[in-house]
């Protein structure tokens, strides 16, 4: 078993330890995916997540093995970084891989601080009267410029992803959380734009968030906008495509 610790939970190792031993048998259960779980615990009087990740195929075993970092590490290292560049994200605490004797990766282990947080974007999705919804919007694309701005290319950028803090007065905090998939380049505002579509915003929205973009950046908003809805359409397009030809299999 190999783990990696947070240098400020050194003194905790063992109590890190027993709770991977005994993720299966205690915990509050988040999610349970068919390769992943998530369970809220505790570590000393701090609530922390840990999430699971199943042992993986003997192809995929031998890439994170060999020839790339595994999910667990990755959500690590990428969480230092987050955090390097002041941008929020769960407070990394440690992450555990299991390894046979040939080296190949078993299960694997994320362990972060457990953030509790008010909503989501999603929930600004489904409703168009939610309180300060064109404020949450400005501050959320500020928060993804500075994203931006630091070469973040986060690919999972949907809804669920970004936990929303409400800290009163009409201010709010963004945390980035599900980290594995990320690369790190100097982003065109085509790319940035593209960054957006997971986040299936609304024509509405688009608007909000193209117009305080476009000051951010220092480009005319109607360019920003074109981009933005262009980008969001076609990723909408293509997803009810492939939900309708699925459907149409199912027959």
């Amino acid at each position: 078993m190999k783990i990696i610790l947070n240098p400020k939970y050194k003194e905790q190792e063992k109590a890190i330890i027993q709770l991977v031993t005994s993720f299966f048998e205690e915990g509050n259960l988040i999610v349970k995916g068919s390769r992943n779980t998530i369970k809220s615990n505790f570590l000393g009087s701090e609530k922390v997540n840990i999430k699971f990740f199943k042992k993986p195929g003997i192809f995929k075993s031998i890439i994170y093995s060999f020839f790339r970092s595994t999910k667990a590490k990755r959500s690590f290292d990428y969480a230092n970084y987050l955090k390097e560049h002041s941008i929020l994200t769960p407070e990394p605490i440690a992450y555990i891989e299991e390894r046979n004797t040939f080296g190949l990766l078993g299960d694997s282990f994320y362990i972060s601080q457990q953030i509790d947080y008010d909503f989501t974007i999603r929930e600004l999705i489904h409703n168009p009267l939610f309180p300060n919804r064109n404020s949450i919007l400005e501050q959320f694309a500020e928060f993804t410029f500075k994203m931006h701005e630091a070469n973040v290319n986060f690919l999972d950028h949907s809804p669920g992803n970004t936990l929303i803090i409400d800290k009163g007065n009409n201010q709010f905090e963004f945390y980035l959380i599900d980290l594995n998939r990320m690369k790190f380049e100097k982003l065109s505002i085509k790319k940035r734009m593209d960054n957006f579509k997971k986040m299936w915003l609304s024509r509405t929205m688009i608007k909000v968030v193209a117009k305080k973009y476009a000051e951010l950046i220092g480009q005319p908003e109607e360019k920003i906008h074109a981009i933005l809805l262009e980008k969001t359409l076609q990723f909408k397009r293509r997803i009810t495509k492939k939900k309708y030809l699925k459907r149409k299999l199912k027959k």
